[in-house]
């Protein structure tokens, strides 16, 4: 069998685990992982028996293709070297700082003739690979991310380091270009914001409401999609696909409830769900976690020559978005007068302190 001659750039938090599994795939060669810091390269290659190295220069021309999860700042540098040198490149998300540099990065992949895929890994979420497989044409879609504060990705805000794993479903899912956007966010730690909510207007008449907030006690990850076919919720920390469509006779017939007797009346709140609405939950295929059928699906793109699932094209339409959120967060003026508080950093500023508050009512009660 030939072995493909593969290194992992940055293995951090995430990339020790790109490192990791691509080290299990038996037609892969690991031949060596690069850290800035060179502690925790030593460390990584230890324990994956590979080389260590604190630049990636000299692996340039030495592999058959790379992965690489260096902060975001890094990746144009890194992958653009790679590219030059006729090396597929599977890049993690955001796929740059800017739409202008993952442009760059798309010509010398068309170049040199080579797969360049961006890691957007919700898109080997089972739940959304199930919704794909069916006919939805999404008209109101509502998408939820929060997470607890990690420390990880201070480079980056909110919505390049969460919400645009949303964002990137909601380009492959309603395939129109997007008309408007409104959104706002605020900073709560300081530096970059830490909770967004935007509004997002498709040409199709979709519209999309999507939240994301580093700052949540727990983890929360779902999308809820309205369409003519029905309704699909997806839990993408369980992956599992909950599906609601009208049955054959409430289509043709409607429901009628007035003219109903009171008694089939009072069985329609037990009935709806089965016999009006006919519901499926679908436990996505758990064969793979994501990271593995995302590395798994990279090896074979570069074996076979295929175009990856989620192209350099996916990753800047996605960050050309999460630009467009941005600059309205940053341009929302909180009390809607000229020259006033804007913009995440630039809140007004409180009236008081909650609890406080709380206990002075009970005293005064």
């Amino acid at each position: 069998m030939t072995r493909f001659r593969m290194a992992v750039i940055g293995v951090g938090h995430l990339g020790q685990h790109h490192a990791r599994i691509l080290s299990q795939f038996p037609d892969v060669d690991l031949v060596g992982v690069v850290d800035h810091d060179p502690n925790q390269a030593a460390s990584v290659s230890r324990k994956l028996r590979t080389k260590p190295f604190t630049s990636h220069v000299a692996l340039l021309g030495e592999v058959d293709a790379v992965s690489i999860a260096t902060p975001t700042a890094f990746h144009h540098a890194v992958a653009s070297d790679f590219l030059r040198c006729g090396t597929p490149v599977l890049v993690e998300k955001p796929v740059c700082k800017t739409v202008e540099e993952a442009d760059e990065l798309i010509a010398l992949a068309e170049e040199a003739d080579v797969p360049f895929q961006v890691g957007h890994i919700e898109r080997f979420n089972p739940a959304f690979e199930e919704l794909l497989k069916r006919p939805i044409t999404a008209k109101f879609i509502e998408a939820e991310r929060h997470g607890p504060y990690t420390g990880r990705s201070v480079d980056i805000g909110a919505v390049l380091d969460l919400m645009i794993h949303d964002l990137d479903l909601l380009l492959a899912l309603v395939g129109s270009p997007v008309k408007d956007v409104s959104a706002v966010g605020a900073t709560v730690f300081g530096g970059h914001e830490d909770m967004v909510n935007a509004r997002i207007v498709f040409e199709s008449g979709c519209v999309a409401h999507v939240t994301a907030s580093r700052i949540a006690a727990r983890p929360k990850r779902r999308m809820r999609i309205w369409a003519p076919e029905g309704y699909a919720g997806i839990d993408f920390v369980t992956r599992k696909l909950s599906l609601v469509q009208q049955s054959d006779d409430l289509r043709r017939h409607g429901l009628r409830p007035e003219r109903m007797d009171s008694n089939a009346r009072g069985r329609l709140k037990d009935e709806i769900f089965g016999r009006h609405l006919e519901v499926l939950n679908v436990d996505g295929d758990r064969k793979w976690d994501q990271l593995t059928s995302e590395l798994r699906h990279f090896v074979d793109c570069v074996k076979f020559g295929r175009r990856p699932r989620v192209t350099g094209e996916c990753g800047r339409d996605a960050l050309s978005l999460a630009e467009r959120i941005l600059s309205s967060v940053r341009s929302h003026t909180w009390n809607n007068e000229s020259g006033g508080p804007t913009g995440p950093n630039d809140m007004p500023p409180p009236a008081g302190k909650l609890f406080e508050l709380a206990r002075a009512g009970i005293e005064a009660a």
